[in-house]
């Protein structure tokens, strides 16, 4: 019997959740006990104190959105646009420089590639001496790569 009102009260409060019920023990004149959530039938019961049930924790609360303080500066928008346009030119300029150092890199490695020596007859000599060529390629394809992406967002 204390088995089952055991299992009794752990079902009710898994059921419960995160939402606070009002649960009373009633005992009756012959020791029998049961559970009610019903106040009206609570006369001379005494409540168990079930907090709320809660295994799921609660999601982040979003950060607190703050304003610009007053003594941030504020530029115009003429100033921003002049800026906006200053700073283009200089993505481009910057993007125009990496497509000429990617170019360069390819020949580099062209060449590295038609070259064999009589010392690399092991393949993985080639790949060795290859590497920094082919590395450099991919630093110059990534620096492009993000150029355009920066250069996509702009106003």
């Amino acid at each position: 019997m204390a088995m089952r009102t055991l299992l009794f009260v752990l079902l009710l409060t898994t059921c419960a959740g995160a939402v606070r019920a009002e649960i009373y023990e009633c005992t009756d004149e012959s020791g029998n006990r049961r559970f009610t959530n019903i106040k009206a039938e609570a006369r001379g019961c005494k409540q168990l104190n079930v907090g709320p049930v809660n295994s799921v924790p609660a999601p982040p609360k979003p950060a607190a959105k703050s304003g610009t303080p007053a003594s941030f500066p504020k530029v115009d928008a003429q100033t921003q646009q002049q800026r906006d346009v200053e700073r283009r030119k200089i993505l481009e300029q910057e993007l125009a420089n990496e497509q000429k150092l990617l170019e360069q890199a390819r020949k580099e490695l062209a060449e590295q590639e038609s070259i064999r020596t009589g010392g690399e007859r092991n393949y993985q000599r080639v790949l060795d001496r290859l590497e920094p060529f082919q590395k450099r390629v991919q630093l110059h394809e990534g620096n492009i790569a993000n150029l355009k992406k920066e250069l996509s967002g702009l106003r």
